[in-house]
């Protein structure tokens, strides 16, 4: 039988119970389905049936059409109010997008320039654009929530790429203090961890040795061709140089390029006290570690560089990257607060972001820790002659001529 033959309430009880065989189509048209179940209420008098009754239509209307028992619920007391069951069409453009494609774009350009950092970031460069250096087209998303800039972040338009690090390998030594250095907010306590650019045919690649203050993130890259005395000692000597403030501790891992008697001599004539990383503490060395992945992992990659370039890799370092970093890459900088265990606790605060030199002007009398000669005015001048987005382009122009220049003369050789 079909359904135009079910007319009365046992013959509905016969169909749900299994007993009576019956052809049933219902169309998967909304408005089409809401008029079937409109005429079946009015075909079996809904509204003057027993509750025993309408409790069989209700089963009766949720097995042909599909609907649950609340949405048919829901239907039939539309019915019983206004004898009618309406189709109500979704408003597609109910809501209106705040951020256009261009601002994606923008986004996709950010990331692209400083080499896909975290949302906070990126937010606060934006804001930085717009706020300090007036760059009109950023204020929309000097705005944006941290959250939907990664929702725009999986649009088509936008793409990243992801990458990690290889750690260097410890030994052990008798030179150094194993101990964690505590700055206790001042500038001056170093850590310093060495990143390897890979072996290609057995041949060693260039060595980059990342130093970071552990108060400020004020960081000093340099590249070696090996790190052997020879090498090392000269460009480890000019990179505490570079730093602006007076240095006091200088903390490195278990790494034998730095735990040898040279170094030791080389601290001990500076006046710096010498840490190491303590066993079981793999936390010790941890901020340099980090920033060898986010700096510069991110911009010198993982690939193969022959030691014979190390010179122009450490110029490139010397006047772009370390301005970059310093002046123009914000950074987190956590809060620390101690429970009634004793126990500390860090977080990290969107609004405690700031570059490096930011970080620096902040302390308390941050005048009494710069070097002889080295002034805020002086380097006000370097951190504010171009913005946070020039610094970038600049640096992602000069990053391509370098390793342009290297492909080059590979294949020159080859």
């Amino acid at each position: 039988m079909k359904l135009e033959e079910l007319k009365t309430i046992e013959q509905l009880s016969q169909f749900l119970d299994g007993t009576q065989a019956v052809i049933f189509k219902i169309t998967t048209v909304k408005k089409e389905r809401y008029d079937w179940i409109r005429h079946e209420l009015v075909r079996f008098d809904y509204i003057k049936l027993s509750k025993l009754d309408k409790g069989v239509v209700i089963r009766y209307l949720m097995k042909v059409s599909g609907y649950s028992r609340q949405q048919i619920t829901r239907l039939i007391k539309q019915y019983r109010e206004t004898g009618y069951i309406k189709h109500f069409h979704a408003n597609v453009s109910a809501f209106q997008k705040k951020y256009t494609p261009a601002d994606i774009r923008l986004i996709a350009k950010m990331d692209e320039r400083y080499d896909s950092p975290c949302g906070h970031t990126i937010k606060k460069l934006c804001e930085r654009a717009y706020r300090v250096f007036n760059e009109q087209k950023f204020e929309r998303l000097s705005t944006i929530s941290v959250s939907h800039l990664y929702n725009l972040r999986k649009s088509t338009t936008y793409c990243r790429t992801r990458q990690h690090f290889e750690k260097t390998k410890p030994t052990q030594s008798v030179i150094g203090e194993r101990r964690k250095p505590r700055p206790e907010g001042q500038p001056g306590f170093i850590r310093i961890d060495t990143v390897h650019q890979g072996d290609q045919d057995k041949e060693k690649g260039v060595y980059h040795i990342n130093a970071v203050d552990e108060e400020t993130q004020f960081e000093v890259v340099a590249t070696v061709e090996k790190i052997s005395e020879y090498f090392l000692i000269p460009v480890l000597e000019q990179m505490l140089e570079d730093f602006p403030f007076k240095l006091i501790s200088f903390h490195s891992d278990n790494g034998s390029e730095y735990i040898n008697k040279n170094v030791a001599k080389l601290l001990k004539k500076l006046l710096v006290e010498f840490t190491k990383s303590r066993s079981r503490h793999s936390n010790d060395n941890t901020l340099a570690e980090s920033k060898n992945a986010s700096i510069v992992r991110k911009t010198l990659g993982y690939k193969h560089i022959p030691q014979k370039y190390a010179e122009l890799i450490n110029q490139f370092d010397k006047e772009f990257l370390n301005p970059h970093i310093n002046f123009h890459r914000p950074c987190f900088f956590p809060v620390i607060t101690t429970d009634e265990k004793g126990k500390e606790h860090k977080k990290y605060p969107y609004k405690s972001m700031m570059t490096p030199y930011e970080k620096l002007k902040t302390l308390p009398k941050s005048e009494k820790y710069l070097k002889d000669g080295v002034t805020f005015e002086i380097m006000d001048n370097i951190a504010y002659a171009i913005t946070d987005n020039e610094s970038a382009d600049r640096l992602q122009k000069a990053r391509q001529q370098l390793f342009k220049t290297i492909d080059e003369r590979e294949l020159n050789i080859g």
